[in-house]
């Protein structure tokens, strides 16, 4: 299966004077495993935590945690070898500012950030870890404003909410040099063959059922 984006993405990473040479070698490796990876395990509690470290899933996006425990959980996911990127946003006690961005890197070692935030994604950028821009497409404004952000702020990919839109999907997809995510509302193999059809490399979700179809 082909997706938009994504051989652009690949000859961004290699032609990029603007992308240090570890950077673009940990986005490749990234990218690789998304690409092997149609379902991203979302995990919000310490029960979604034990299952995900029994399972064969090797990307994960931690959205729960607070300063005191984000380096616990993201190094228990580490150890088990799982890419792990962090949603910032949610992280209790954590302002969504761009020193959090440092802080994380720092403490956790985790590999990438996701965020509503343009600035968060760019200091994530230059801190040299992957930088997934989420997106929730509740109107049209806010599907007009996707191509905007995404260019004045260059993420390395975007996650669009809620994923059970695949004409939407479709057309941000066909629109966007970016990778797509599809996440939120994934229930079943049905919703996760229709968002990949669409053009999403991977989709991502909390339900558990759905990791190990």
């Amino acid at each position: 299966m082909q997706f938009y984006g994504l051989v652009f993405f690949r000859k961004a990473l290699a032609g990029s004077k603007f992308i240090s040479k570890g950077k673009a070698e940990m986005d490749r490796r990234i990218l690789e495993a998304f690409e092997d990876c149609p379902v991203v395990a979302a995990i919000k509690d310490e029960e979604g935590l034990k299952k995900c470290l029994g399972s064969d899933i090797p990307i994960v996006f931690v959205l729960y945690g607070d300063i005191c425990n984000i380096r616990d959980i993201v190094g228990r996911l580490k150890q088990a070898g799982k890419i792990v990127i962090i949603h910032l946003d949610l992280i209790t006690g954590l302002s969504s500012k761009e020193i959090a961005v440092t802080y994380l890197r720092s403490v956790t070692h985790g590999d990438g950030i996701i965020s509503t935030k343009p600035a968060v994604i760019r200091k994530a950028k230059e801190e040299g870890m992957f930088a997934i821009m989420r997106f929730f497409v509740i109107d049209s404004i806010a599907f007009e404003s996707i191509q905007k952000q995404v260019e004045y702020v260059h993420p390395d990919m975007i996650e669009i909410l809620p994923g059970l839109m695949p004409k939407v999907i479709r057309k941000i997809c066909s629109q966007s040099r970016i990778p797509v995510i599809a996440g939120g509302l994934i229930t079943d193999k049905e919703d996760i063959m229709a968002a990949l059809g669409a053009g999403a490399i991977s989709i991502s979700t909390t339900n558990q059922k759905v990791w190990f179809m």
